[in-house]
């Protein structure tokens, strides 16, 4: 394997940016220095008016596959994911079959293997008659990023609304539990009660059906659980003003038993962004009236909410373009996550460290993922170089994602990713790939 030396670089990292040198070897961060000269022979790369930051780790992504490939599969995902600087993922279980057995769950693993340019882990889903396979997870916490639980609308059989399942589940399970916590029956009631009331329903009314009740109720649920067996509870796209009452930022990230992750595109979007895009943006939970996205960049800012992620949730243009009610909810992101915040360092609404923290850092301690996460010797070399100084258009041209659209297309970010390293390989650089090299299955410390 290369030895990479990447030269006169701002390296993000542990909240400060020093200027240096990193040098590539065997997979990991060999060592970090200034004017580094190795006695071997390394490709160096000019890191000049650049930052080196550590590849992102999305907690949650929508890979598609097996079942729903037509929308997209593990191989194109990570591919738009390597090229937005995202060097590690862990993908969730509602696909088809869901992922509710042990052996599903490895044909995953293998088809990550052998397809994922970047590092990758999934979850075992939770269904309402699964309880064993869940509790089977326990022997492999090491090798499993956590249990999902879809405490809200879903499909098929993965909403598990039985309380017996749940104590079970919060009782039992050694891993962390990650859930979507939405109340069914709010929901039902609303999307009746709106129905009634105007008949013709429309991307505008998803946040009134899909409601702040709905979160809070579900999130407070979950939370009581979590308290009654001490249970590792990780609460996923927290939408909403009123759930950050639930979160604490009183203890380090490592000692809370509860943490809570927040969504770019709900930090991004509001529910005033339904006029012009529809339902390109309606997702579960649902994008919320402004004073929620403001509230979440509070939280977000003083520690409150824990970790960045991009719930990235393709469907096919086709499927977007059905009305309302047929509509599939979820909107792809991955490829232009990390761009995204940096377009909001850019506008001064938040530092590069900080986005560093919350999408690395703080991902690779709330899942104590083994060595990744830091620009650290002896940690794998999973990292992202980029120019501040170059912008770069979301066109339909470069938008890799396998559905082929985005929410974002036309804006203008204010970075380019030049290099991404995934184990010290350099999978791309300079707008293109070097696929000779898959992706490794991620390990946890627990």
């Amino acid at each position: 394997m290369k030895d990479y030396i990447i030269k006169n670089t701002a390296i993000v990292n542990e909240g400060s940016i020093i200027y240096g040198d990193v040098w590539i070897r065997n997979a990991r961060i060999e060592q970090i220095g200034s004017s580094l000269s190795p006695a071997v022979n390394a490709t160096e790369i000019d890191g000049s008016n650049q930052f080196l930051l550590p590849g992102v780790i999305d907690d949650q992504v929508h890979f598609r596959e097996p079942g729903l490939t037509h929308k997209a599969t593990i191989y194109t995902e990570a591919k738009a994911a390597v090229a937005g600087g995202v060097t590690s993922y862990m993908e969730m279980p509602n696909t088809n079959p869901p992922a509710f057995t042990h052996e599903l769950l490895e044909q995953k693993y293998e088809t990550g293997k052998n397809t994922s340019l970047a590092n990758y882990s999934f979850y075992m889903g939770t269904s309402n008659d699964n309880i064993e396979e869940i509790l089977r997870t326990n022997e492999k916490k090491n090798d499993i990023c956590g249990v999902k639980v879809f405490m809200g609308s879903s499909t098929g059989n993965l909403l598990v609304d039985s309380p017996l399942v749940l104590e079970k589940v919060f009782a039992g399970s050694e891993l962390l539990i990650a859930t979507h916590c939405e109340e069914e029956s709010i929901i039902k009631h609303n999307l009746q009660a709106m129905k009634a009331q105007k008949g013709k329903l429309e991307p505008a009314d998803h946040p009134i059906i899909r409601n702040e009740e709905a979160c809070f109720e579900s999130s407070f649920k979950a939370i009581q659980y979590a308290k009654k067996y001490n249970s590792r509870l990780h609460i996923l796209h927290i939408t909403t003003e009123k759930e950050l009452q639930l979160f604490s930022n009183m203890l380090p990230l490592a000692e809370k038993r509860i943490t809570s992750e927040v969504c770019v595109h709900h930090l991004h979007f509001t529910s005033d962004d339904y006029a012009s895009l529809g339902n390109q943006i309606k997702c579960n939970p649902a994008i919320k009236a402004p004073h929620n996205r403001k509230a979440l960049w509070e939280a977000l800012l003083d520690d409150r909410l824990d970790v960045i992620a991009t719930d990235h949730a393709p469907h096919t243009w086709e499927e977007k373009q059905e009305d309302y009610e047929h509509a599939h909810a979820g909107l792809p992101l991955i490829q232009h996550t990390l761009g995204l915040m940096l377009h909001y360092v850019k506008e001064g609404k938040i530092s590069i460290e900080k986005v560093v923290e919350k999408m690395s850092h703080a991902v690779a301690t709330c899942f104590q993922i083994k060595e990744r996460g830091f620009i650290r010797e002896g940690y794998y070399a999973d990292l992202v170089l980029v120019n501040m100084n170059e912008p770069t258009t979301i066109r339909k041209d470069n938008i890799l994602y396998k559905c082929g659209w985005s929410p974002l297309e036309g804006q203008v970010l204010p970075a380019t990713i030049n290099y991404t390293f995934v184990n010290g390989h350099p999978v791309y650089g300079k707008g293109l790939f070097d696929e000779s090299k898959r992706g490794m299955r991620l390990a946890f410390e627990r």
